[in-house]
């Protein structure tokens, strides 16, 4: 009897192991899909798609086409379509182009003003699902009456180089006009001479904060870092859309892997970004928008053969570690994201309670990264 007990126990021991072994050989793609669907759905069961077409609004749907394009999950396309028709396929609505602007603005004259063409992104994105001409007739208007004009001071700002430029290459995709690309280096070239630290391989948030006019609390450079990782997540889009012999793509290459470089020996050792990449004293603590970029972007490099150092890929991992484990809260929503702003504010409280749509876009675009990632590794 006691021989049979001990089989018994031994058995049941055996199976638990076994059980264990079972729950944790679970493939890891599989409880990312987990996380980005709690995280989406979460989001999208508090928050209506009727919303306008602004820059922050926009940010997440760049991020909720991208799970879409992973998944195939329908309730994510027609979540997006809803904001877009809602919208008319237009981001600032003023038919009248002599009073169209381009500097800070949210009324319906800044049609020029990057904040609301990053919109632009989804609708070509939905076009290329469904090739309906006036989901990117308003695209097209606005982006070629812009390039029409000789000025090229339309990307002032840091973050207008997520908004703006992924927009340029989608739409070459979809009409093969070179002037989308040729404008896109020019605008660059701008931003360049006002916002790019070489010796820092890093971008000021715009020509009010560079060094030594502005300084952080500790009288470093301040790089804010959603700031960067807009610009870094742009460029990754760019390579993406950009054809590689393009005369321009090995600028937007070595620009991207330069970053990439500063970005790495500034991450905190639970895998998060401090809001002032290389004063972490500045505004200590987890921030997750611009982890999340930051993530990304690593992620994309790697997936594309771009970046192929294995310190990128600890990085990364890293990244998502924090952005998984931490950041997204049981109830999906993605917690110690910075509000909108332009800078690291030191004292600003950014806790697990701290949420944003375009934060949400963010950690949804590393994710999907993370799960091609594993998939070919």
């Amino acid at each position: 009897m006691i021989f049979t007990k001990n089989i018994r126990r031994n058995l049941l021991l055996l199976f638990s192991a076994l059980s264990v072994f079972t729950l944790s050989a679970q493939p890891a793609g599989e409880e990312v899909l987990s996380k980005l669907h709690l995280a989406n759905t979460y989001w999208q069961n508090h928050n209506p798609p009727q919303v306008r077409a602004f820059w922050d609004h926009a940010a997440y749907h760049t991020g909720n086409m991208e799970l879409y394009r992973l998944t195939g999950k329908k309730q994510y396309r027609d979540y997006s379509e809803a904001w877009a028709r809602h919208n008319q396929w237009q981001g600032a609505r003023s038919d009248k182009k002599s009073a169209w602007k381009y500097s800070y603005g949210e009324t319906d004259q800044y049609v020029l003003f990057g904040d609301w063409q990053i919109c632009f992104q989804t609708y070509i994105d939905l076009y290329r699902l469904d090739p309906e001409p006036h989901k990117i007739a308003r695209a097209r208007e606005v982006m070629e009456y812009q390039m029409s004009t000789p000025n090229n001071d339309y990307w002032w700002w840091a973050d207008g180089l997520y908004m703006v430029m992924p927009v340029m290459t989608k739409l070459y995709r979809v009409t093969g006009n070179p002037q989308y690309l040729e404008k896109l280096h020019d605008y660059l070239q701008y931003a360049d001479s006002i916002m790019y630290d070489e010796e820092a391989s890093l971008y000021y948030r715009d020509a009010k904060y560079v060094y030594p006019a502005h300084r952080s609390v500790n009288g470093q450079k301040d790089f804010w870092a959603r700031g960067d990782g807009w610009v870094f997540a742009g460029l990754a889009k760019v390579l993406q859309d950009m054809p590689k012999d393009h005369p321009h793509y090995s600028l937007y290459k070595r620009r991207f892997k330069d970053m990439a470089a500063a970005i790495v020996q500034c991450q905190q050792e639970e895998g998060y970004w401090t809001r002032s990449l290389l004063d972490p004293g500045h505004a200590p603590g987890r921030e997750s928008s611009g982890t999340a970029f930051f993530t990304y972007g690593l992620l994309w490099g790697i997936n594309n053969g771009v970046l192929r150092e294995k310190r990128y890929t600890k990085a990364a991992e890293a990244g998502w570690n924090y952005l998984s484990k931490t950041a997204l809260q049981p109830d999906g929503r993605v917690g110690y994201v910075q509000p909108i702003g332009e800078k690291a504010i030191p004292g600003q409280v950014v806790d697990a309670g701290s949420t944003a749509n375009f934060g949400v876009g963010a950690f949804l675009l590393a994710g999907a990264e993370m799960y091609r990632f594993l998939e070919h590794n």
